[in-house]
Protein backbone atom coordinates (compact mmCIF):
# COMPACT_ATOMS: atom_id res chain seq x y z
CA UNK A 1 0.00 0.00 0.00
CA UNK A 2 1.41 3.37 -1.16
CA UNK A 3 2.64 5.39 1.82
CA UNK A 4 0.32 8.72 2.11
CA UNK A 5 2.40 11.97 3.63
CA UNK A 6 2.08 15.25 3.65
CA UNK A 7 5.06 17.69 2.40
CA UNK A 8 6.67 19.88 3.97
CA UNK A 9 8.72 22.59 2.40
CA UNK A 10 11.82 21.53 4.83
CA UNK A 11 11.73 17.73 3.26
CA UNK A 12 12.99 19.96 0.18
CA UNK A 13 17.13 21.30 0.37
CA UNK A 14 17.24 24.53 1.05
CA UNK A 15 18.89 25.76 -2.08
CA UNK A 16 16.29 23.88 -4.18
CA UNK A 17 13.06 26.46 -2.34
CA UNK A 18 14.93 29.32 -4.11
CA UNK A 19 13.15 29.04 -7.24
CA UNK A 20 10.41 30.75 -7.64
CA UNK A 21 9.60 29.97 -11.89
CA UNK A 22 7.76 27.53 -13.27
CA UNK A 23 10.16 27.01 -16.15
CA UNK A 24 13.45 25.44 -13.71
CA UNK A 25 15.44 23.30 -14.77
CA UNK A 26 15.99 19.55 -13.76
CA UNK A 27 18.86 17.32 -12.99
CA UNK A 28 19.48 13.72 -14.66
CA UNK A 29 17.45 12.51 -17.68
CA UNK A 30 15.31 15.57 -18.03
CA UNK A 31 17.37 18.16 -17.99
CA UNK A 32 16.45 19.39 -21.92
CA UNK A 33 12.95 19.23 -21.05
CA UNK A 34 11.93 22.55 -19.69
CA UNK A 35 7.88 22.24 -20.64
CA UNK A 36 4.75 22.09 -18.46
CA UNK A 37 1.95 19.51 -20.09
CA UNK A 38 -1.54 20.02 -19.34
CA UNK A 39 -4.44 17.34 -18.88
CA UNK A 40 -7.79 18.58 -18.61
CA UNK A 41 -11.04 17.98 -19.82
CA UNK A 42 -11.06 19.67 -23.26
CA UNK A 43 -14.93 20.32 -23.15
CA UNK A 44 -15.47 21.03 -19.67
CA UNK A 45 -12.55 22.73 -18.19
CA UNK A 46 -11.14 24.48 -21.16
CA UNK A 47 -11.86 27.82 -18.90
CA UNK A 48 -9.64 26.15 -15.79
CA UNK A 49 -6.77 25.43 -18.17
CA UNK A 50 -7.08 29.24 -20.04
CA UNK A 51 -7.32 31.22 -16.68
CA UNK A 52 -3.78 28.99 -16.11
CA UNK A 53 -2.19 30.48 -18.84
CA UNK A 54 -3.31 33.60 -17.77
CA UNK A 55 -1.67 33.67 -14.68
CA UNK A 56 1.54 32.61 -16.71
CA UNK A 57 1.39 36.16 -18.84
CA UNK A 58 0.46 37.99 -15.98
CA UNK A 59 3.62 39.37 -14.18
CA UNK A 60 1.97 40.22 -10.82
CA UNK A 61 1.48 36.60 -10.54
CA UNK A 62 4.50 34.35 -9.75
CA UNK A 63 3.09 31.26 -12.06
CA UNK A 64 5.24 30.51 -15.09
CA UNK A 65 5.35 27.92 -17.08
CA UNK A 66 6.18 26.80 -20.65
CA UNK A 67 3.55 25.64 -21.76
CA UNK A 68 3.81 22.10 -24.25
CA UNK A 69 0.36 22.87 -25.92
CA UNK A 70 2.15 25.47 -27.33
CA UNK A 71 4.32 23.42 -29.28
CA UNK A 72 2.09 22.25 -31.41
CA UNK A 73 -1.57 21.89 -32.68
CA UNK A 74 -3.51 18.75 -33.78
CA UNK A 75 -5.42 19.31 -36.08
CA UNK A 76 -6.79 16.39 -37.54
CA UNK A 77 -9.65 15.69 -34.28
CA UNK A 78 -11.21 12.69 -36.09
CA UNK A 79 -8.02 10.54 -35.86
CA UNK A 80 -6.97 9.30 -32.16
CA UNK A 81 -3.70 8.16 -33.57
CA UNK A 82 -2.36 11.59 -35.40
CA UNK A 83 -3.52 13.11 -31.92
CA UNK A 84 -1.74 10.85 -29.94
CA UNK A 85 1.59 11.41 -32.24
CA UNK A 86 0.87 15.07 -31.63
CA UNK A 87 0.34 14.72 -27.85
CA UNK A 88 3.97 12.56 -28.49
CA UNK A 89 5.79 15.72 -29.50
CA UNK A 90 4.71 17.73 -26.68
CA UNK A 91 5.52 14.86 -23.97
CA UNK A 92 8.81 14.35 -26.08
CA UNK A 93 9.71 18.58 -24.25
CA UNK A 94 7.75 18.27 -20.79
CA UNK A 95 9.74 17.98 -17.53
CA UNK A 96 6.03 18.02 -15.23
CA UNK A 97 2.54 17.19 -15.93
CA UNK A 98 -0.33 19.04 -14.18
CA UNK A 99 -3.79 17.35 -14.05
CA UNK A 100 -6.36 19.71 -13.67
CA UNK A 101 -9.03 17.52 -11.60
CA UNK A 102 -12.76 18.56 -12.93
CA UNK A 103 -16.17 16.65 -12.34
CA UNK A 104 -15.68 14.28 -15.46
CA UNK A 105 -12.07 14.01 -15.54
CA UNK A 106 -12.32 10.67 -14.22
CA UNK A 107 -13.90 9.21 -16.68
CA UNK A 108 -12.33 10.54 -19.84
CA UNK A 109 -10.03 7.29 -21.59
CA UNK A 110 -9.41 8.49 -24.37
CA UNK A 111 -6.68 11.22 -24.14
CA UNK A 112 -7.16 12.59 -20.65
CA UNK A 113 -6.12 8.79 -19.32
CA UNK A 114 -3.31 7.50 -22.23
CA UNK A 115 -1.75 11.10 -21.15
CA UNK A 116 -1.22 10.41 -17.71
CA UNK A 117 -0.07 6.76 -18.24
CA UNK A 118 2.58 8.21 -20.67
CA UNK A 119 3.18 10.60 -17.90
CA UNK A 120 3.97 7.44 -15.41
CA UNK A 121 5.93 5.94 -17.75
CA UNK A 122 8.26 8.69 -18.69
CA UNK A 123 8.36 9.28 -14.83
CA UNK A 124 7.13 12.70 -15.05
CA UNK A 125 6.45 14.97 -11.84
CA UNK A 126 2.24 14.47 -11.65
CA UNK A 127 0.55 17.41 -9.68
CA UNK A 128 -3.07 16.69 -9.50
CA UNK A 129 -4.94 20.28 -9.26
CA UNK A 130 -8.66 19.86 -7.48
CA UNK A 131 -10.63 22.43 -9.38
CA UNK A 132 -13.07 21.36 -6.50
CA UNK A 133 -10.88 22.92 -4.21
CA UNK A 134 -9.93 19.84 -2.17
CA UNK A 135 -6.41 19.60 -1.20
CA UNK A 136 -5.97 16.36 -1.10
CA UNK A 137 -6.57 12.91 -3.49
CA UNK A 138 -10.23 12.66 -3.35
CA UNK A 139 -13.26 11.05 -5.28
CA UNK A 140 -12.79 13.11 -8.28
CA UNK A 141 -9.04 11.83 -8.63
CA UNK A 142 -8.74 9.61 -12.18
CA UNK A 143 -8.17 5.98 -12.03
CA UNK A 144 -5.14 6.01 -13.80
CA UNK A 145 -3.07 7.94 -11.12
CA UNK A 146 -5.17 6.85 -8.05
CA UNK A 147 -1.79 4.97 -7.29
CA UNK A 148 0.97 6.94 -8.68
CA UNK A 149 3.49 9.38 -6.72
CA UNK A 150 1.58 12.32 -7.04
CA UNK A 151 1.21 15.58 -5.09
CA UNK A 152 -2.50 17.26 -5.20
CA UNK A 153 -3.00 20.85 -4.94
CA UNK A 154 -6.33 22.45 -5.02
CA UNK A 155 -6.76 25.35 -8.15
CA UNK A 156 -5.37 28.44 -6.72
CA UNK A 157 -2.36 30.07 -8.26
CA UNK A 158 -0.17 30.29 -5.78
CA UNK A 159 0.09 26.68 -4.23
CA UNK A 160 -0.01 25.12 -8.20
CA UNK A 161 2.77 27.86 -8.60
CA UNK A 162 4.45 26.61 -5.35
CA UNK A 163 4.09 22.81 -6.34
CA UNK A 164 5.28 23.45 -9.75
CA UNK A 165 8.62 24.42 -8.26
CA UNK A 166 9.75 22.33 -5.80
CA UNK A 167 7.25 19.11 -6.30
CA UNK A 168 9.73 17.29 -9.47
CA UNK A 169 12.69 18.12 -6.18
CA UNK A 170 10.49 16.01 -3.71
CA UNK A 171 8.98 13.30 -6.80
CA UNK A 172 12.73 12.78 -7.28
CA UNK A 173 13.41 12.11 -3.93
CA UNK A 174 10.80 9.93 -3.07
CA UNK A 175 11.42 8.10 -5.97
CA UNK A 176 14.82 7.46 -4.85
CA UNK A 177 13.68 5.84 -1.50
CA UNK A 178 10.95 3.98 -3.31
CA UNK A 179 7.36 5.55 -2.31
CA UNK A 180 4.33 6.24 -4.17
CA UNK A 181 1.43 7.46 -4.28
CA UNK A 182 -0.57 10.92 -2.77
CA UNK A 183 0.80 13.44 -1.09
CA UNK A 184 -0.21 16.99 0.22
CA UNK A 185 1.04 19.75 1.51
CA UNK A 186 0.95 21.01 5.19
CA UNK A 187 -1.21 23.63 6.21
CA UNK A 188 1.74 25.99 7.48
CA UNK A 189 2.79 25.39 3.89
CA UNK A 190 -0.51 26.90 2.62
CA UNK A 191 -0.26 29.42 5.63
CA UNK A 192 3.01 30.61 4.49
CA UNK A 193 1.65 31.58 1.19
CA UNK A 194 -0.91 33.29 2.33
CA UNK A 195 -3.61 30.87 1.69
Amino acid sequence: MAERKAVASDDIPSYLLLSSNFSITLKGNMAYRNKTYIAFDGDKDMHYYRLMTAWSENERFSLNFSNAHDLNTARDSSQEESIKAQLRERFANSKLLIVLIGENTKYLTKFVKWEIETAIRLDLPIIGVNLNGSRKKDELCPPAMRETLAVYVPYKEKIVSHAAVHWPASHEQYRKEGKSGDFWYVESVYKDLGL
